[in-house]
């Protein structure tokens, strides 16, 4: 299971928009938010580059929970896993600790690791959007659906390390939330 754990994080530096920017022969770090994400790597290179940066950030979700059931880990280390590929994006190791936000790998977990989660979160952050018309301010009332589901469904004892990854997401993305807030009271003044 340690190996597991360590594969987890590992995994997790590898950073799609690092790849993708190597290719266009453009460094993501010396852009715009400087962060190596989808939505950097779509603002500064276009939409083919946060296409290829999702996908291959959300398959490292994908591929963690995937492993952790093919070798018959308890649900709980399941999540562990994906709490680790969460923090080897965010936190990689050979970036000095400065890799992406985590949503793509974020949506990889919580599509593989419980639907009811997901369904949640989904129908939550579309409802969110309806009415605030921003996804960065929609993306925290979905955070708090799925972890309102996990608490509803008694499923904390396994799911705790995917609450703990959401949390950090949203440490991450203090300041986008702010400037979107800030940003929606522009409008409505």
């Amino acid at each position: 299971m340690i190996m597991y754990f360590l594969a987890s994080y590992l995994l997790g530096n590898v950073l799609t928009a690092w790849w993708v920017g190597k290719f266009y022969k453009t460094d993501l770090r010396h852009h715009r938010s400087g962060n190596l994400g989808a939505r950097n790597a779509g603002a500064v290179i276009g939409k083919s580059a946060f296409l290829l940066t999702f996908l291959g950030d959300a398959l490292k979700g994908v591929l963690v929970i995937f492993a952790g059931r093919y070798f018959g880990f308890e649900e709980w280390a399941v999540a562990m896993g994906g709490l680790l590929v969460i923090c080897g994006h965010m936190f990689p190791f050979w970036l000095k600790g400065k890799g992406g936000k985590g949503i793509a790998t974020f949506v990889g977990i919580g599509l593989t690791f419980n639907l009811l989660f997901a369904f949640a979160f989904i129908v939550v952050f579309l409802v969110a959007l309806l009415f605030i018309r921003s996804a960065t301010l929609s993306m925290i009332f979905g955070y708090f659906a799925y972890i309102g589901s996990v608490i509803y469904l008694n499923e904390i004892l396994d799911a705790w390390p995917i609450v703990v990854a959401i949390l950090f997401i949203m440490y991450r993305h203090r300041f986008d939330f702010k400037q979107s807030f800030d940003e929606q009271k522009w409008k409505r003044s």
